[in-house]
């Protein structure tokens, strides 16, 4: 018989068992900076559904209309380009942040962070700080440890659906969404999509927490490519902390650092690394060691800056760790920043060009199959197309349909075209031309819409005519 290896042991182990993290709540600066950015995503994000414009939501990216609205401008999909521009942005500026202050993305905007850290709040609102909640979770199941845990799971619960909510929001009209909620309405797709983002929200923020980021997000896996030696890391000075102890204890002659091995550092951190082990993928740069430790250091009466953001440079030159920002000012200007400020610069200027002069109409020219050419009366010969013509502004609008390139070419029936705003409308345009006046084969024509009450809107589609043999 084989022998089973018992993967209970350390040898054994194929993936290390979890170990829950209850961090410690600190106050200082860096986690001032955080809360700002929970409140400011958050008011964004739950609020910016519910503003309207233009008898309208303000920002709606509606699937059914197949339009996107933010704000003043009307997307089609035909302004796909739109939306690769913005991805190359977000991802080019993630790049250039990363380069110049490492993880502060991580630490301070993203998502994972940002519910987790709410969750966190309403967690120590109901069980209390670290010492309380990890005394409630050695304890045995008693009605009061039942009537906490309901209460917590509770409040994530409906922040969770709130909060899909929210997200479906931006795909169906909110107040539509909210009166379909009310009346018992919602619609299949709605109702999985709003269940399914809460579910993510409410298993990611309140269970999994740092296992997303140790293990899901890819961003911690390459984000070392972008790092070089004068990027920001949080990093402790082991010059001046080692050997760590406590100087009111030490024996007489014997040399002690200014690291008090409080282990404040690693009770703070969401992720239970210790940063005096040195830069780990598995920091966020969320800079709350920093202020636990200032916070030490002034009790003790020892200059702050132990931990800090920092620089390679800065700590291969064994200078003080907070001098760190000294070296990322010096050596701003290098290669990768520059290259990614000037790839960022040119195509953010090129996306705005192009938004703010893209004429606000558009038009779709399709020749009919069924009728490919044909004899009408009067000699001539008849080309039937159909025309999309999609108005992207916030006005209604009259448009006039033209036809050129061809001698004696016209539109029978010609009249002027009524779209209303944000809207489309589909025609059947009939171009004729005399017979005699052709060569049998294919002929380039050209149809020109235009604005009557705005000459600078119009537009300009090819497209061919035939002439049968």
């Amino acid at each position: 018989m084989i022998p089973i290896t018992d993967v209970s042991s350390d040898e054994g182990d194929l993936y290390a068992a979890r170990k829950k993290i209850q961090p410690r709540s600190i106050k200082g600066r860096f986690n001032n900076v955080r809360w700002a950015m929970v409140w400011i995503t958050q008011i964004v994000f739950y609020g910016l559904a519910w503003l309207p414009w233009n008898d309208r939501q303000a920002v709606l990216f509606h699937l059914v209309e197949r339009k996107f609205y933010i704000f003043g401008i009307v997307l089609w999909p035909q302004d796909v380009l739109f939306l690769a521009l913005l991805l190359i942005i977000s991802a080019l500026g993630l790049f250039l942040v990363t380069a110049v202050a490492g993880r502060v993305w991580c630490g301070y905007a993203c998502p994972q962070s940002v519910y987790t850290e709410i969750f966190m709040w309403i967690e120590r609102h109901i069980e209390g700080d670290r010492s309380a909640r990890m005394k409630l979770d050695a304890a045995p199941m008693s009605a009061r440890k039942l009537g906490l845990r309901a209460a917590k799971f509770g409040a994530w619960g409906a922040l969770a659906l709130w909060t899909g909510f929210t997200f479906v929001g931006y795909f169906t009209p909110i107040r539509e969404l909210a009166s379909e909620i009310a009346a018992w309405s919602l619609g299949p797709w709605e109702a999985f999509w709003m269940f399914f983002y809460a579910a993510f929200t409410y298993v990611f923020a309140g269970h999994m927490r740092e296992q997303v980021c140790k293990y899901m997000c890819p961003y911690a896996r390459f984000q070392g490519v972008m790092f070089d030696p004068d990027t920001l890391i949080v990093s402790y000075d082991a010059n001046r902390g080692e050997p760590r102890g406590n100087k009111k204890k030490a024996r007489e002659g014997q040399v002690v650092g200014d690291c008090v091995d409080c282990d404040w550092c690693v009770q703070v951190c969401p992720t239970g690394i210790d940063i005096r082990n040195g830069l780990q993928y598995e920091c966020i740069g969320c800079a709350l060691c920093i202020d636990a430790c200032d916070q030490v250091m002034d009790k003790v009466g020892r200059p702050r800056g132990l931990i800090a953001y920092t620089t390679e440079r800065t700590l291969l030159a064994k200078k003080p760790a907070h001098e760190g920002w000294r070296e990322v000012m010096a050596h701003i200007l290098r290669p990768r920043v520059i290259l990614y400020t000037t790839l960022l610069a040119v195509i953010v200027s090129g996306f705005a060009w192009a938004l703010f002069t893209r004429t606000p109409v558009k038009m779709n020219v399709l020749r009919d199959r069924a009728t490919l050419a044909r004899e009408v009366e009067g000699g001539k010969i008849e080309n039937v197309y159909r025309l999309r013509i999609m108005n992207t502004s916030e006005v209604a609008r009259r448009y006039v349909l033209a036809v050129e390139g061809l001698p004696g070419a016209a539109i029978a029936d010609l009249r002027e075209i009524e779209v209303e705003a944000a809207g489309s409308r589909d025609i059947a345009a009939r171009v004729q031309v005399d017979a005699e006046a052709l060569q049998p084969g294919s002929h380039e024509i050209y149809f020109n819409l235009q604005a009557v009450d705005a000459p600078d809107v119009r537009v300009h589609e090819k497209t061919s005519f035939l002439q049968p043999r």
